[in-house]
């Protein structure tokens, strides 16, 4: 078995002022961003559309903006919503940790929803040309888990070749599925190529955020047979958990979205 390399969580130490890995792995999906909605909106159907560099540096803000207050309101009434109703104050401490994907989902779709309406376009526009962006920045946070030891997996087969010892689990050293990298690889590394390679040529207006949500959804609803469910919640109704039972509606929607995506570009 392989034992967690239990990185040192500050990259970097300037006297007083500590940068966090995963502080890090935040700017390197802000910056992938950039580079990938560039290139997508340099793409001729997109630049043809009165895409440009400009909306890209917009779309960034909303963005973080919609990832940061979703990802942590989701996680407060997804995932503790008892607890923090008892200590309202500490909603606001995000240093502490505590951000949910679902929620920082919801989040950047009202605010690609409040950019579409100021820029006077089509909500599945701003979606469509985004989808393929987000891939990479999942991948990082997701990498950012496991140089953290955080968000661990289920115990796993000690024969198994990657089966490693979270120390930070106190369960005596049991062989678990080093989870956050099954996540980094499949809602990360291949969504993005599948979602890129799709969006390689012109679209039906939704169909690139429909299979957008159908990939993560199927690939998170997978992941999480092998990740550890939160101590507080354990597992649902159906031995499902909480991530589960949140990616289902993902995958209803996404399914919706596509389909009536492909019935009106073929009309």
């Amino acid at each position: 078995m392989w034992v967690h390399p239990q990185f040192d969580p500050i990259a970097l130490k300037i006297g007083p002022l500590a940068i966090h890995w995963y502080g890090l792995t935040y700017l390197a999906a802000f910056g992938l961003f950039m580079f990938l909605a560039g290139r997508r909106v340099a793409q001729p159907w997109n630049a043809a559309a009165g895409w440009n560099r400009r909306d890209v540096d917009d779309l960034l803000f909303f963005g973080v903006l919609g990832v940061v207050l979703g990802g942590r309101l989701g996680y407060v009434l997804f995932y503790k919503p008892a607890y923090y109703l008892q200590h309202p104050l500490e909603i606001l401490a995000v240093w502490q940790g505590g951000m949910a994907f679902h929620g920082g989902l919801l989040g950047v779709i009202v605010a690609m929803a409040l950019f579409a309406r100021l820029r006077g376009r089509s909500f599945f526009a701003v979606t469509d040309l985004i989808a393929p962006c987000v891939p990479t920045g999942l991948a990082a946070g997701r990498l950012g888990n496991f140089i953290n030891g955080e968000l661990w997996g289920r115990a796993a087969d000690p024969s198994l070749p990657w089966a490693m010892v979270f120390p930070q689990a106190q369960d005596g050293g049991i062989a678990r599925h080093p989870s956050q990298l099954y996540q980094f690889f499949g809602e990360g590394l291949l969504l993005f190529v599948w979602l890129w390679f799709y969006a390689r040529k012109p679209r039906a207006t939704g169909a690139v955020s429909g299979m957008f949500l159908i990939g993560y959804g199927l690939l998170r609803f997978a992941a999480e047979y092998f990740r550890e469910p939160d101590s507080f919640l354990g597992l649902r109704a159906l031995n499902l958990s909480q991530g589960q039972w949140l990616s289902l509606p993902m995958i209803a929607a996404g399914i919706l979205i596509w389909a009536l995506a492909q019935r009106a570009g073929k009309r």
